[in-house]
């Protein structure tokens, strides 16, 4: 399918700055002086581990889905940058510029909005999340504190939620310090001691004082609401960097490495322990590309590198909730086929459908909700099944090891790997019309296969780890074997193939193959010939569904700079994990894909894979914690 040229005014828009070493500081961000509504993904997120928001430059809640991360946007100007949309914002009359970055180490996010006489307020943004009566209090409730700076600044405060994906607008009823929009399935309350008629009538006044504004669930609040709302962000602040001061970080690259951590950390739905790829749906993997999906359900092949990326960072509450998730569906498959995804509550059909009333991210249709990928058959997810779980027998820090009786689950998985290591299935990517024996599902049934031989060991069940060495053996050999293209001097995406595939990368990261074997230097070399635009580099050179990817994999690059640590290129390594950072939000954040030229981010966001790149790559790279003590 031929892809319509950019918009030159959406590719004209400002490039996110640098903030490698300073990603915590107040970022300037100098605008017009009138708000602008073009959405774009610099923005913030905020969540408790139950549900999420994204918040722009401007203070502005453009994306909020209640009462789980894939329910209905509440707020949907992200979506929808009309008037039609549904945002939260506190507009400051004649505007000049902001400010916006995170207080250190938590996920509070601050906001400071100048006018152009100098004076100026500060947004406080959070959801509430701390420990209390021996469990995590995580209520549905956005905390935004409203605190002015100098002079006498007027705002008006535009509350405009939305229900069923915009279609409903909810009737408000008021009390005395509340606000209540009631729709047909759920109904919010906002508490405030801010004037109730100013917020009804969107009427602007001086902010004299400190404001509080509390919305959730139509419940009254115990306490009183400066109260509470001081309370909560103290009490979230603290567990934030409580928690951030556990992790095992490298020497270098802290700032980048904590708040790729908490990121991760928020794409957790502690109810069930599922993990959600990104936050958002729709918004394009490229400019008109119309390859919008919904990304907010839990693929197991991403939640594994979650995992795994929090592990190396020795953040295992993560991986405990996971394995309470994953559990569920290795046990309800009973050895039988498993999706590549699932919903957060364990759903198993996710139908997907367009909606057409919605303009879409930067006017770019369709948006989609659901994800018809829950239909396909993609066989490495058996392997990430597996090695999602291996830590769990050989981690004796954990409160609950997994023993004999977990490992014969995993038996029942691996058998499944070993049956269609060698079938055609639609590959990681996901194609929708094309099916090949990929190489990176054998790799993975590989894997499950290998992880089985170490674990059946650490079970003392010996003859079971001959039996699945054995088998690992076997899928080896004929990957090496039927993978390689001796045209091409590489390993290519399928078995008898020569299209090339930045996924054949992960041979080395899961340990099929040594970094210094000649082929899969080759390989390295072929990749960054053939799918390489600078430092950034394409999923795969094919056509696919909707034609060739425009945009860079955000992943995929960081597999490319991991690889070329491991063969010994670090310097140029360190060199194109610089670039990446560079092209991060002003917040440090990431989508799933950056386009090569324009350095914009497009696809859904922020990307759980794009944020585990950092880690990764930090941890591949860093000097050494003895270097300098």
């Amino acid at each position: 399918m031929s892809q319509p040229s950019p918009d030159p005014q959406q590719e004209a828009q400002p490039q996110p700055h640098s903030q490698t070493q300073h990603s915590e500081q107040p970022h300037l961000a100098a605008q017009a002086h009138d708000m602008p509504s073009t959405s774009s993904l610099d923005l913030g997120v905020i969540g408790n581990c139950a549900f999420s928001a994204l918040v722009d430059k401007m203070g502005r809640i453009v994306w909020c889905c209640l009462p789980r991360f894939d329910g209905d946007p509440v707020f949907n100007a992200l979506l929808d940058p009309t008037d039609n949309g549904a945002l939260w914002a506190f507009q400051l009359e004649n505007f000049s510029h902001s400010e916006q970055w995170y207080e250190p180490n938590t996920a509070v996010l601050r906001t400071r909005l100048y006018d152009t006489l100098g004076q100026g307020i500060e947004i406080t943004d959070l959801a509430p999340r701390f420990q209390s009566r021996g469990r995590f209090f995580r209520p549905l409730q956005l905390v935004r504190r409203i605190h002015p700076l100098s002079g006498a600044p007027r705002m008006r405060v535009v509350l405009r939620p939305r229900f069923d994906w915009g279609r409903d607008i909810p009737a408000q009823t008021r009390g005395s310090n509340h606000i209540r929009y009631v729709g047909p399935e759920q109904t919010l309350r906002l508490n405030t001691d801010a004037p109730i008629s100013y917020i009804v009538d969107e009427t602007a006044f001086v902010v004299s004082r400190p404001y509080n504004f509390i919305l959730g669930p139509d419940e009254t609040l115990h306490g009183g609401i400066n109260d509470t709302a001081r309370d909560f962000e103290q009490e979230t602040t603290a567990y934030w960097r409580n928690w951030s001061r556990a992790l095992a970080t490298p020497l270098e690259w802290q700032d980048a490495v904590i708040r790729a951590a908490i990121t991760l950390k928020l794409s957790v739905f502690e109810d069930t322990g599922a993990i959600i790829a990104a936050m958002t749906t729709s918004v394009p993997e490229a400019p008109g590309s119309q390859r919008n999906w919904d990304y907010r359900y839990c693929w197991l092949r991403d939640a594994f590198f979650v995992v795994r990326a929090l592990n190396s960072l020795s953040e295992l509450g993560t991986m405990e909730d996971y394995l309470r998730w994953l559990t569920n569906v290795v046990v309800r498959s009973g050895g039988g086929h498993v999706q590549p995804l699932y919903g957060i509550g364990l759903e198993e059909a996710l139908p997907e459908q367009i909606l057409d009333h919605l303009p879409g991210y930067q006017h770019h249709q369709p948006v989609r909700v659901g994800n018809q990928a829950y239909e396909h058959f993609q066989h490495d997810v058996y392997g990430n099944i597996v090695l999602g779980a291996a830590q769990a027998f050989h981690d004796m820090r954990l409160h609950h090891r997994a023993g004999a009786e977990h490992f014969q689950h995993l038996e029942a998985v691996g058998e499944r790997a070993y049956e269609v290591y060698n079938q055609p299935d639609a590959g990681m990517w996901e194609l929708r019309t094309r099916s090949r024996i990929h190489t990176s599902s054998a790799l993975m049934s590989w894997a499950a296969c290998d992880r089985l031989a170490k674990i059946a060991a650490r079970v003392d069940l010996p003859e079971r780890a001959r039996h699945w060495g054995d088998r690992a053996k076997e899928i080896g050999e004929r990957i090496l074997t039927e993978a390689w293209n001796e045209q091409r001097q590489a390993y290519a995406e399928s078995f008898g193939g020569r299209d090339l595939d930045a996924s054949v990368l992960l041979m080395v990261e899961v340990g099929l193959i040594a970094p210094t074997d000649k082929r899969f230097i080759s390989t390295v070399e072929a990749l960054e010939k053939h799918l390489c635009d600078g430092p950034y580099m394409r999923r795969y050179e094919a056509p696919d569904d909707f034609g060739r990817p425009e945009t860079a994999f955000n992943i995929c690059t960081f597999w490319r700079i991991d690889a070329l640590a491991r063969i010994g290129r670090k310097e140029q390594a360190r060199e194109i994990f610089q670039a990446m950072l560079d092209a991060r939000n002003h917040l440090g954040l990431l989508s799933e894909d950056t386009h090569p030229v324009t350095r914009q981010m497009w696809g859904n966001f922020p990307q759980t894979y794009s944020m585990v790149g950092i880690i990764n790559c930090a941890m591949r790279l860093s000097a050494s914690w003895e270097a300098v003590i």
